[in-house]
């Protein structure tokens, strides 16, 4: 058995090739130019979702990469330590409010695909507004996990990627923006669930309604869940991180100072992407019936 206990890294699996890996990546980019936000049948198709998935796959483990040679920096997570004009959160929090204002004025969280996590803070773009089709519910941006995320990354994940405990005073900008990276590419892929959801829901009205209708949150979990999915999804990420991970051209540090283990961040995607994925895609669709004609309904009686 590797370093990770349980089925999902027994060595007696299928492990997956670097050709194949290879072959799987350039089919990915085949597809995911299909998708396209102005054509919601593009968006809602479930191999297109598929494929963009495992592209964020890829910046996900970079971006883990690069916070991994830094030491866990815990004045950059503690409210206060730093004094900010106007602000009483951490310096993370601070970094990461400024980079959601610039880029809420360059459109970026016009997209259906993006959620802030300062939606209250973001500033109005100069570039004229594109109005995108309606793909998702209209309380979708009402369902978010941000708050969790940003929790369960600074306590849980934070410590997991580090490469040693305690401060490097040099680098705390350099571990914020990092840190940033991260969560704006978790939150991303985690928020995808919402088209996940929706894309089920279209595909099985009928089935969708009863069960939430009848609330059943068990129900709802277990008809969004392909655990051989989630294998080869833990298995690919172990490909990536050591496929990723040789020598890897690191962006804020000359002297790199270690390297992710594959197996954690499997272990992350595992324990908390994949997690707190299902409870977008329940809590979106738990809603669901908010966003339906009492005629549709009737239908379905």
């Amino acid at each position: 058995m590797s370093r990770i206990a349980g089925r999902y890294f027994s060595k007696s699996r299928p492990q997956i090739s670097k050709l194949e890996l290879s072959s799987l990546m350039k089919t990915r980019l085949n597809h995911i130019v299909k998708m396209d936000f102005m054509k919601p049948e593009t968006v809602l198709d479930l191999n297109n979702i598929r494929h963009a998935l495992m592209r964020m796959e890829d910046s996900i483990v970079f971006d883990l990469i690069e916070r991994s040679q830094f030491y866990s920096s815990p004045s950059v997570y503690e409210p206060n330590k730093f004094q900010i004009p106007n602000f009483n959160r951490s310096f993370l929090a601070w970094s990461l409010l400024q980079m959601e204002k610039t880029h809420s004025q360059v459109r970026r969280y016009e997209a259906p695909d993006e959620t802030p996590f300062f939606p209250s803070e973001l500033l109005p773009s100069f570039l004229p507004s594109i109005k995108y089709p309606k793909i998702l519910a209209s309380y979708s941006d009402e369902v978010t996990a941000n708050d969790q995320i940003l929790k369960t990354y600074v306590e849980q994940i934070v410590p997991q990627i580090s490469c040693k405990t305690g401060e490097q005073q040099e680098n705390l900008g350099s571990v914020s923006v990092c840190d940033v990276n991260c969560l704006q590419t978790l939150s991303r892929r985690i928020h995808f669930g919402k088209f996940v959801a929706e894309a089920k829901y279209q595909s099985d009205k009928a089935m969708y309604i009863k069960l939430i209708r009848a609330k059943d949150v068990k129900a709802i979990e277990a008809s969004i869940t392909n655990s051989a999915v989630e294998a080869k999804i833990l298995d690919r990420l172990i490909e990536k991180g050591h496929s990723y991970g040789v020598d890897p051209s690191l962006k804020y540090s000359q002297n790199p100072q270690s390297k992710i283990q594959p197996e954690i961040i499997a272990k992350i995607y595992k324990d908390f992407v994949i997690p707190l994925t299902k409870v977008v895609e329940v809590d979106y669709l738990l809603r669901r019936l908010e966003d339906e004609s009492e005629e549709e309904l009737a239908k379905y009686e």
